[in-house]
Order: structure tokens, then sequence, then C-alpha cells
């Protein structure tokens, strides 16, 4: 673990489980659902995780790259999909380190996946910010994918508003389906509760009010820029507003892919999404 700190701004950030921030405060309130001692960050509603070399859900782990078939392991068995890809679960390297910064890096060899990620985080003044660089370094073009999981605490009259072009239903499974036109989202609980919802043609920018404060404007950037996933859990106070280059399990229905698809990285190809977390 380590611990960056500017101002008003500290976080904790697991380099051995992830990279995953395990805590982001501001004037000692968690901006961030902590992860409690002792758990992982990818075992409960906590935390705020990278995704990559896909996004969300891959249905039953498929994928298939240059004509034959891959299957990733299953870690959502009741709904039969693959969840975040790997890198939130590989021990992270710090290439440098300052008191309000780090860049570190992490790589991934899991067939057809062979890829280098690099990490920039730091605080300021004004609050957050984090890019992340996903490399394909195998010798053949590979369809690929990054995001940003945050689980941001949900105190009650908490309110989110942000523009779209295109909101996704979802099936039995959570997958994302049947899209539609719509112009963003903008309300409090009565909305927010219970979403677990893609959507796309995504200005880049999202903002969040809580009684109390701090209101924050989260404003992504590069292959982050386009697609959303919210997620806010029935009964449980976090909200995820997860910037993310591709519609999930876009891979297996080509039909889907005008709202997102994932990108198809040449050897040396690089993704790149970068997003700051600043008050409003």
């Amino acid at each position: 673990m380590i611990r960056l700190a500017s101002g008003d701004w500290d976080a904790t950030i697991l380099i051995s489980q992830g990279a995953a921030i395990g805590a982001l405060s501001w004037r000692g309130l968690h901006i961030v659902e902590p992860v409690p001692e002792g758990e992982s960050p990818n075992r409960g509603l906590h935390s705020a995780f990278l995704m990559a070399p896909w996004t969300n859900r891959l249905a039953d782990g498929r994928i298939s790259v240059g004509g034959r078939d891959h299957v990733m392991p299953i870690n959502r068995p009741l709904e039969g999909n693959a969840l975040h890809g790997f890198v939130r679960e590989r021990v992270w390297t710090v290439e440098a380190q300052a008191p309000d910064s780090a860049v570190l890096s992490c790589t991934v060899d899991h067939p057809p996946f062979r890829c280098a990620a690099t990490l920039h985080i730091a605080l300021a003044a004004e609050g957050l910010s984090l890019s992340l660089a996903l490399t394909n370094t195998g010798d053949a073009p590979t369809p690929m994918g990054i995001g940003w999981h945050p689980f941001f605490t949900r105190p009650p009259g908490t309110r989110l508003r942000f523009a779209a072009s295109t909101i996704f239903g979802r099936d039995a499974r959570n997958l994302a389906v049947a899209p539609r036109p719509c112009a963003g989202l903008e309300g409090d609980e009565a909305v927010l509760e219970g979403l677990d919802t893609h959507f796309a043609g995504w200005d880049g920018v999202a903002e969040i009010t809580r009684p109390g404060g701090p209101d924050l404007r989260l404003a992504a950037t590069g292959d982050w820029a386009r697609n959303l996933q919210v997620y806010a859990p029935r009964g449980i106070p976090v909200l995820c507003v997860e910037p993310v280059s591709h519609v999930p399990d876009v891979v297996n229905r080509p039909e889907l892919a005008p709202h997102g698809p994932m990108h198809m990285l040449a050897p040396g190809q690089v993704l790149q999404g970068a997003a700051t977390l600043h008050l409003l």
C-alpha cells in the first residue's frame, strides 16, 4: 500500500491488489467507500479499481480472436459472466512515487490477451487525476478495453447528472441490450436506486451532488469519454459512475459495436483513458 496526499485530499493505493484506490477522502470525508481492513477490493462494494483488458461483463467468458475461441474465467457464476478483466487482480510495480503522485505498471499474459498497463495517478488541491494506458504486447491484433470502477459513497439526497445519447436495457444476465435514444440522466435516489445501466454517446462529464458536500465533477477524456456504466445497488449507499471504452460484451454482439466497440489493437498499439475528479 502507498499513501498519497495533497491539500485536503488523501488516498491509499493498494499496489498488491490491482492498484485499487482503497480509500479516497477530502477533509476526512470518504469520497470512495473504503476497503475494510483485511478485505479485498475485488470482493465487495468498495474501492475504485481499474478494468482491463475488457470492462464489465463478458458473456460466458467468450472471446474469439483470429478464428480461435477463448474462454475467460467465470467470476460471476450466477450470471455466467466473466467480469472486469485481469488487471484488478495483478500486483503492480511502483515505477515512480512522490508525496502526491505515483506511476504504476503491470502486465497480463492470459491468451488471447498479452498487454502492459501503466497508471499515472495524482492528487492536487482540485482533486484526483488518473490516466491508464494499455499496450498490446502480443504478436497479433487483439480486441481490448479499459475502464475505471469507483464505488463513490452515496449519502441520502445524492444526485447524479450527465448527458448521453443512448441508454441500454438489461437482460436476465445483466447484459446490456436494446439501446434506445435518451438525453442522459438527472435525478436522486428515486432515479438511481437499482440501476446497473450502460449509456453511450456520453459527453465525458458527470456531476455528483450530495447534501453537506462535497459536490464532484467527473470528467473523462480519450477512450473513456464516450461510454458510461452506472451502478447503484438497492439498499447499499454506494454509486458507481464508470468511464469505460466499450459496451459490455460487445465483442460477442457486433450489432452493438456502433455504440462503443472493443478496440482491435495491433501489436504495439495503445488504448488510453484519463479522468479527473474535482470539486464543483
